[in-house]
């Protein structure tokens, strides 16, 4: 029980960092190529965790856990930084949020295919029904579409749910923070080069908005998060941990309404107590 009750925990802290992740993104795209920021927020998340490792001498991973730190690399660290920093050239990060909402489902299938998990039936209908609700209020406010955003968005959220399942499940053995530390060293050969590539030929046109949204997703999005993410995963279940995700959407919507005192409509009170019950529910059939 104290295991689940800190999986939780973690968890959600987790949710709340990674809640500010897209709209970051939108912002830091603003002023850098995607394939820059895909590069540069990886180079230095990789730089902080590189002093964290040799800070603390942690042991170099065993080489029968490198083809699960490529998957993390491949889904977190390159595949979902990558294809959301282009996707959100196409639409906004408020209609993003459809696609977030199926994330906890797509985390959930990878966390049985990768992690061993075995939830019951009734999980499956009140995942599904959460993320329903969550794709249904996004979609309610947002009337903009772009098939080429969309595909981005559900290959991104593929690569995602398999890189948190498969991290989830190594952080078992090896803890979480180090398993995203070890997973940015593993693709910082690979985003050096291209970020030396893509590098601005100027950054007069770069804007203090996008420097924010460019620190926001190096720090916190890429490193810190995954360190509470990855250890409540582990500890509290894939699959259940991992229906937190959907109230990520309306904490970001709550932090606007509480720091740009931008209205909040009674549809999102409504949606939200309806994904908290399911969160509830999902948890007790994980």
């Amino acid at each position: 029980m104290q295991s689940a009750g800190s999986g939780w925990g973690n968890g959600l802290l987790g949710v709340i960092i990674f809640s500010g992740s897209l709209p970051a993104t939108r912002v830091a795209v603003g002023g850098f190529s995607a394939l820059f920021l895909t590069s540069v927020r990886a180079v230095i998340a990789a730089l902080i965790a590189l002093a964290v490792l040799g800070l603390l001498r942690q042991a170099r991973p065993q080489r029968n856990d490198l083809a699960s730190l490529i998957i993390v690399a491949v889904g977190v660290v390159v595949g979902f930084p990558l294809l959301t920093a282009l996707a959100l050239q196409h639409i906004t990060s408020a209609h993003s949020i459809v696609f977030i909402g199926l994330l906890p489902l797509s985390t959930a299938i990878f966390g049985v295919l990768r992690g061993g998990e075995r939830p019951q039936l009734p999980f499956w209908l009140f995942a599904g029904l959460g993320s329903a609700t969550v794709a249904g209020f996004a979609l309610s406010g947002d009337g903009s579409v772009s098939l080429t955003g969309d595909l981005l968005m559900v290959a991104a959220i593929v690569l995602c749910g398999l890189g948190y399942a498969e991290g989830a499940a190594l952080s078992r053995r090896l803890g979480g923070w180090q398993v995203i530390s070890w997973a940015l060293l593993l693709a910082l050969p690979l985003m050096i080069p291209v970020a030396l590539l893509t590098w601005p030929p100027s950054w007069s046109g770069v804007g203090v908005p996008a420097w924010i949204g460019l620190a926001y997703v190096s720090i916190f999005s890429m490193f810190v998060g995954f360190i509470f993410w990855y250890r409540g995963l582990a500890l509290g279940g894939i699959a259940r941990v991992g229906q937190l995700q959907q109230l990520q959407p309306f904490f970001g919507l709550a932090l606007a309404g509480l720091l740009l005192h931008e209205p909040v409509a009674w549809s999102m009170i409504a949606a939200t107590m309806l994904v908290v019950a399911c969160v509830f529910f999902a948890r007790r059939y994980a």
